[in-house]
């Protein structure tokens, strides 16, 4: 594989801060051009003393599990200044956000090993491992997948929300060049990202190439109305970059 062999491809990154700005410059490396055109953002929770109720009780070792499933509840945890007790464990629903929380300084116990989402780390739960409580604080929006799947193995699992995805309206210029075709492919890293994608820049040209960064993400988009050609084996920025190399390649 040639090192520039997405030269001259304008791709919309859909993310800005750090995860945007990695993608971008690695997108660089090989010869595109990225756009970046943040389309989510993350705010406060709507209630905050449930939230608070919910990490102090995590901190007083009340909880078994404590799982996370993005780098923005490891953001609010930081930021919320909590401490987990050696006594509850904490599993990770990828290695992105695995990475996340090492470099917060959490230790992590389980992350899933053949499918980094929601449905793998259930899937993938350790048997020997299911008993007690198990605190979840996702997006407000979160699909209930991980929930439903970790009850039905058998923990008192609670919910709440850490945090509010909320749709960012695109520049018009972004707008119109996409429009116009001069975006030749757009990345979906996340289903509130596909839905944005959907709600502000369809119908996409037929010459727009779609690049998911998973199945779960993939499926989503579809939902969303949106065509899907590359899928990416992992969820993971690295995963997505290499997929669509491949596609520009190979075809």
């Amino acid at each position: 594989m040639t090192d520039k062999v997405l030269s001259g491809w304008r791709v919309l990154v859909p993310r800005g801060g750090k995860w945007g700005d990695g993608v971008s410059a690695e997108l660089r490396t090989h010869g595109a051009i990225p756009v970046i055109a943040p389309l989510i953002n993350f705010a406060s929770t709507d209630d905050p003393d449930r939230l608070s109720a919910a990490l102090g009780e995590l901190e007083l070792g009340r909880f078994d599990w404590l799982v996370v499933t993005s780098a923005t509840t490891v953001d609010v945890l930081v930021s919320q200044r909590i401490r987990v007790p050696e006594i509850t464990r904490v599993a990770a629903v990828g290695e992105t956000t695995a990475a996340a929380l090492a470099l917060a300084g959490y230790t992590v116990d389980f992350v899933p090993d053949s499918d980094n989402s929601a449905r793998g780390l259930v899937k993938e739960w350790p048997a020997s491992d299911i008993h007690g409580r198990v605190l979840i604080p996702q997006s407000d929006i979160a699909e209930p997948t991980l929930v439903a799947g970790l009850s039905k193995l058998g923990f008192a699992v609670e919910f709440v929300s850490a945090y509010r995805t909320v749709g960012i309206p695109v520049a018009d210029a972004v707008k119109q060049e996409v429009a116009a075709g001069g975006i030749q492919a757009v990345l979906v890293s996340s289903g509130s990202v596909a839905r944005q994608v959907a709600e502000q820049l369809t119908p996409l040209p037929d010459s727009v190439i779609v690049a998911c960064i998973g199945p779960r993400t993939a499926f989503d988009a579809r939902a969303a109305g949106l065509p899907v050609h590359i899928i990416a084996e992992e969820r993971s920025a690295r995963s997505l970059i290499d997929a669509l190399l491949d596609y520009a390649e190979n075809g």
